[in-house]
């Protein structure tokens, strides 16, 4: 058994009523006169459904073992996403539906984590950020850099990320696969 304090960001799956769900955030809340809480988002393994929740630290769940496998994101079709084991090269399929918080995120030949129960793939983990390129954004406007404003830009896989006003079209930028928010402006090295 594993206590609401010992869940671990984007690495832990717990049995939730039954359910197999992966810890996606969490956070540690206490006011001054309040009782402590555990605040989580977790997805259900099955369903892919997000479900925000929190928990008294005292609570006690069922660890989930699972294994992990890299894989690497091939191609999707209408109804299926297909990934390749990288050390036996085999092809094995996922339906979109467990999928559906992911997909925005994911480009072929990406490598990601498979998720094993019990010998049978279940579901992919991605990593907890990505690299990816502004493809659409409006120009900032010259003042608006002195405050916390933000406008949204659309990324190479099309979705849309809440972006700083310094952020232009060509611009390389990290995002949080689990919130879908910007993270940090990437540059180059130079060479």
């Amino acid at each position: 058994m594993i206590l609401a304090t010992q869940f671990k960001e984007g690495t832990m799956f717990i049995n939730e009523n039954g359910v197999m769900v992966e810890v996606m955030t969490v956070q540690h809340h206490r006011k001054s006169q309040a009782r402590a809480v555990v605040r989580v988002k977790l997805r259900g393994v099955e369903n892919g459904t997000i479900i925000e929740t929190a928990y008294r630290p005292e609570d006690k769940f069922k660890d989930v073992m699972v294994e992990k496998r890299p894989k690497t994101y091939v191609y999707a079709d209408a109804d299926m996403a297909y990934f390749m084991d990288d050390q036996t090269y085999e092809q094995v399929g996922l339906p979109k539906s467990k999928l559906t918080a992911m997909l925005p995120y994911m480009t072929e030949n990406m490598a990601v984590e498979g998720v094993y129960l019990n010998d049978v793939f279940t579901t992919i983990q991605l990593p907890a950020n990505l690299v990816m390129t502004v493809t659409e954004t409006v120009d900032g406007v010259r003042g608006d850099t002195v405050s916390n404003v933000m406008k949204d830009a659309k990324v190479s896989t099309g979705i849309v990320v809440k972006v700083p006003m310094f952020i232009k079209e060509g611009d390389t930028i990290r995002v949080d696969t689990r919130t879908g928010t910007y993270v940090e402006r990437v540059t180059e090295p130079k060479k």
